[in-house]
């Protein structure tokens, strides 16, 4: 749950500066990203709601996932659509491309948590679909990859847990 707390403009454009320095093989920098803040919240909110309306088969809908659709856009105070650009000449494949977009995602995280937001980053079917890239502005060769909710925790910080590091590591030397 996050607080119903503006976030500074600037904490917001350090984010995605910060997200504009992430690896990215070739230079193509893929990562596009559409800022919700205020009532456009409430735009998005229908959209994905009306959006998950159109795409799911009528067997499969469930209408409280629609309205979940329409209320999780107003979570939070600040909604970042993650958008990836493809390299037109298709040289870098789209694994990477996505890959790198993970990483400058990573990369606002991290600046978020610095200064005391949360954040995360939801891609339901709405907000990975084709109609999600075009209402923000990609092409058709382009993919929305989902949603980055950031606001103030309504709560304490929830304590972490991992699994130990020894479980996922193979060292090889020789």
């Amino acid at each position: 749950m996050m607080a119903n707390r503006d976030i500074p403009l600037d904490i917001l454009q350090q984010m995605l500066e910060n997200a504009n320095w992430a690896p990215t093989h070739g230079m193509t920098e893929p990562w596009r990203f559409s800022v919700f803040m205020g009532a456009a919240r409430e735009k998005l909110a229908t959209f994905l709601a009306e959006t998950y309306k159109a795409i799911t088969p009528v067997e499969i809908f469930k209408p409280n996932k629609y309205e979940g659709m329409r209320e999780n856009a107003m979570l939070a105070p600040a909604v970042i659509a993650i958008g990836m650009k493809r390299q037109p000449s298709k040289k870098i494949s789209e694994l990477d491309e996505i890959q790198a977009v993970a990483c400058a995602v990573q990369n606002m995280h991290l600046t978020a948590t610095a200064h005391g937001l949360g954040g995360f980053w939801s891609t339901n079917i709405a907000a990975v679909s084709s109609e999600m890239a075009a209402y923000i502005g990609l092409d058709k060769e382009d993919r929305a990859l989902g949603l980055f909710y950031v606001g103030y925790p309504k709560v304490d910080w929830p304590t972490g847990s991992r699994q130990p590091m020894e479980d996922k590591v193979r060292w090889v030397q020789t």
